[in-house]
């Protein structure tokens, strides 16, 4: 009576068995497919930016001081020694220009980037390089600077001691240099001092810049946002550019709708392409790129010549003879017998083509020959961009 009550059992364990199985198998495709779709897609604000929410660059001139006579030489750098007068002046110091001499100074240029939105009293960081015949900025401090903007107005000022990556040494006889010791960055080094005001939070309509200009890229935006908002409120003017129109009764801030729109998510198309650098060799495909078919042979034909000379000498207390040197040449020639023509069928993917490619033992740039000869032969379906 207990064998087919463990029979029973072991039937009741392997359908435990199979519907957790089945349960589990299930769970990972899902797992795998929401994976795999949330990769192809990307937030609008990762693959676009609302116009005008931008960065704005500063400039300005001034001076390093505290070089240990790695700075610039004012005997023939006017600019850098009218600066340091124009500077002592200001301080209510009467300089004699006859007697200055050093070389602990530098003149600079300061930039810096201002980031949207910075309000007054932020800081921002700032690079600084030479502009005389200064050898090293190490252990410089830069003093009060005030940074311009494209209209000629101070929105920052920057002053503090810089942090340089390279280095410069010298000796007697030999001298080292390592990076660029006349460029250097001061972090948190300006003080924002005007705001840039940001009208578009207050206009009835706003544009939304792609940062990859794409005509589909583009209408999914819109049709997004519109599918957020419920109403046509969004359309698409160019490649590069979506209009919002704030739609009526909207209960909230354009900040609000704009923070809205940044999560949605968007899948970006992007057109078929490959880029290629000759100077490197470096190569990259897309992965839209197709092939139509086409046969490829690749091979070249080497010639190594290779010297050894060998001296020739008499023997050990001989009177006749002369120590000569004898040439001995070696003579390779590699025709490239071994590769073979290959054929690549039409509409493979770039795992395929590349595994193509690699199996007939190509380097990067005997490949990008090879690509450039594809897209001749008008096989290549996609652009071929040389940098």
């Amino acid at each position: 009576m207990r064998r087919p009550v463990a029979s029973t059992d072991a039937t009741h364990l392997i359908d435990r068995v199979w519907f957790v199985g089945i349960h589990v198998i299930m769970f990972a495709l899902l797992m795998l497919t929401a994976s795999q779709a949330q990769a192809a897609t990307s937030r609008i604000k990762d693959i676009a930016q609302f116009e005008g929410v931008r960065e704005n660059t500063l400039v300005g001139y001034g001076l390093v001081t505290g070089l240990k006579n790695t700075g610039d030489d004012i005997k023939k750098i006017a600019p850098t020694k009218e600066s340091l007068i124009g500077m002592l002046e200001r301080l209510g110091i009467n300089v004699r220009t006859d007697i200055l001499d050093t070389q602990n100074v530098a003149a600079v240029m300061v930039t810096a980037t201002m980031p949207p939105f910075s309000r007054r009293g932020n800081r921002i960081d700032i690079t600084v390089s030479s502009l005389g015949n200064a050898s090293s900025l190490q252990g410089g401090t830069l003093v009060v600077t005030p940074l311009l903007g494209a209209d000629g107005e101070v929105y920052a000022v920057a002053q503090g001691e810089l942090q340089v990556g390279g280095f410069a040494a010298q000796g007697a006889g030999a001298s080292i240099v390592r990076g660029v010791p006349t460029t250097g960055r001061i972090p948190s080094g300006a003080i924002v001092e005007r705001e840039i005001d940001f009208r578009e939070l207050d206009l009835p309509e706003m544009k939304i810049a792609l940062r990859n200009p794409d005509f589909t890229t583009a209408q999914r935006i819109s049709d997004a946002i519109n599918a957020l908002l419920g109403t046509s409120a969004s359309m698409s003017l160019d490649p590069g550019t979506v209009l919002l129109r704030i739609p009526e009764g909207f209960a909230g801030t354009n900040v609000d709708l704009m923070t809205k729109i940044e999560q949605l998510q968007v899948e970006p198309d992007r057109p078929a392409r490959v880029v290629i650098d000759e100077s490197t060799g470096l190569v990259v495909i897309g992965d839209d790129v197709r092939i139509s078919t086409v046969a490829i042979a690749q091979g070249n034909l080497t010639i190594r010549i290779t010297e050894t000379p060998q001296v020739s000498q008499p023997a050990p207390f001989s009177e006749t003879g002369t120590t000569v040197v004898v040439p001995r040449t070696d003579i390779e020639v590699d025709e490239g017998q071994g590769k073979k023509l290959a054929v690549v069928s039409g509409g493979v993917s770039l795992q395929e083509l590349v595994d193509g490619l690699n199996s007939l033992g190509v380097t990067p740039r005997d490949m990008i020959s090879i690509l450039q000869a594809i897209k001749s032969a008008g096989a290549l379906q996609a652009e071929l961009q040389v940098m």
